[in-house]
């Protein structure tokens, strides 16, 4: 009941924003039609991973916990944990180098809209499941708090993706606590330093903390992207991280 919850609030969201950011776009849309494409096709082969590997994951992990969980433990504390967790793992594909293959395929998208939200490669999904069984079965995080964070994350996702023109008073005060569109397409400009920048993906507190806060604003018409790479097709895009690398 709780995931056919989680799927429709999911989906309203994403169409949504999909037809919110079509009337009002802060930026000129590029790509077409076939990158859409591109980024849904990716979404759908995890869409089908999801059943088949990252809920059994998630559910052993959550039934089978060493109970790690002092009693006043709550679900806010479970989320904070989680948010911060997913700060940890994204930096850390942007550090490590084997990582950063499969995390690649979502930068490369040259332009942001609430598809690129979806637009992950099946290997980084898969190392990310396992990576956060872990963190579920150590702390015994009930599946209710896993499910309710996993909504939280692609509703933050879909919105800070979002090419939607926000009024700057809303984008300046909403930063200022969760990732907004504004710090988050900084994360995916095509110049390295951005993009090694902005890792919070609900709150934005943690790269405050952790000093990876770019100073850098948005820039309406900047470059999205890789730097120095160019977007592929899809077939390129999951076969890539599995390529040798030229030295």
């Amino acid at each position: 009941m709780v995931a056919t919850i989680k799927f429709i609030v999911v989906l309203f969201s994403f169409f949504g924003m999909f037809g919110a950011e079509r009337l009002w776009p802060a930026d000129a849309w590029r790509g077409g039609m076939s990158r859409i494409a591109r980024n849904l096709s990716l979404a759908f082969v995890n869409f089908l991973l999801g059943p088949i590997l990252v809920v059994p994951i998630s559910v052993f992990a959550a039934a089978h916990g060493l109970g790690f969980r002092p009693d006043w433990w709550n679900i806010g504390l479970d989320l904070l944990l989680l948010d911060l967790w997913i700060y940890s793992w994204h930096r850390l594909n942007h550090v490590l180098p084997f990582l950063w293959r499969f995390h690649e395929v979502h930068h490369r998208d040259e332009m942001l809209d609430v598809t690129s939200a979806l637009r992950f490669h099946f290997g980084e999904v898969t190392l990310s499941a396992l990576v956060r069984g872990i963190l579920i079965w150590v702390f015994s995080i009930p599946l209710g708090s896993v499910l309710a964070f996993e909504t939280l994350v692609v509703l933050a996702a879909i919105f800070q993706h979002s090419n939607l023109l926000l009024p700057s008073f809303l984008e300046d005060w909403l930063s200022k606590i969760i990732i907004t569109p504004g710090l988050h397409w900084i994360h995916h400009h095509a110049l390295r330093e951005d993009t090694d920048s902005n890792y919070a993906t609900v709150l934005s507190v943690w790269d405050l903390i952790f000093k990876s806060r770019s100073p850098n604003q948005r820039v309406i018409g900047m470059k999205i992207g890789v730097e120095d790479e160019s977007d592929l097709p899809l077939l390129d895009l999951l076969s890539k991280p599995f390529s040798p690398r030229r030295s």
